[in-house]
């Protein structure tokens, strides 16, 4: 039986932002080509420019997906998810490379010409919300501001990220996680709280 056209036009763009994905994540925006993701995927000329007209274009269609390739563990909000998904995301750097190119490419953005924090905002979102939960359960102290710590906490985890990457490969990065919450808690919530929250990665049972 013959695949539906719009569905096969479908599974040749997931195969393509793939393939970008593996060499942007190799090769970094500037050693990528056109070629090469062509190669990679395994399709045509035609088939590509009709999804992508540009490098350029794939680029930001990877970048532009990011959170659409995490699934945050769940469970109640407050402090410790919010902790929880710290360690989340430093394993899906280490195993998901349509999230670690897309990562790769928002801080190497100024190679494509741009300048957007987008990506770096939806995670302020997405921390504030747990945060905001933590305020709202007492495990915040008075004076702390949820949003602006949220806003703290993704730039100090994308320095993190960024130098764990260079000495590592991100192999260290669970300890630097580690070592993050160590000193930013104690700022967060009070002494009676930190002694009931894990900053360590949760069990792989306790995550999925």
């Amino acid at each position: 039986m013959t695949e539906p056209k719009q569905e096969r036009a479908t599974k040749t763009r997931a195969m393509i932002l793939r393939a970008a994905a593996e060499v942007f994540d190799e090769c970094g925006y500037s050693g990528a080509s056109i070629s090469k993701i062509m190669h990679r995927a395994g399709v045509t000329q035609g088939s590509m420019y009709f999804h992508f007209k540009s490098k350029e274009g794939l680029a930001h269609a990877v970048m532009a997906s990011q959170q659409e390739y995490v699934e945050l563990p769940g469970g109640r909000d407050g402090l410790q998810r919010l902790i929880d998904s710290t360690f989340h995301i430093a394993d899906e750097l280490s195993s998901n490379v349509l999230f670690r190119a897309s990562v790769r490419l928002a801080v190497e953005q100024g190679e494509l010409g741009a300048s957007d924090d987008t990506a770096y905002q939806e995670w302020v979102q997405q921390f504030h919300r747990q945060l905001a939960a933590a305020k709202e359960q007492g495990e915040l102290r008075d004076d702390v501001d949820a949003l602006e710590f949220a806003t703290v906490l993704v730039g100090a985890y994308t320095g993190t990220q960024i130098f764990s990457n260079a000495a590592t490969h991100h192999e260290d990065l669970p300890e630097r996680i580690s070592l993050l919450w160590r000193y930013f808690l104690p700022a967060l919530t009070d002494a009676e709280t930190r002694r009931s929250l894990r900053i360590s990665p949760a069990p792989k049972s306790a995550a999925a």
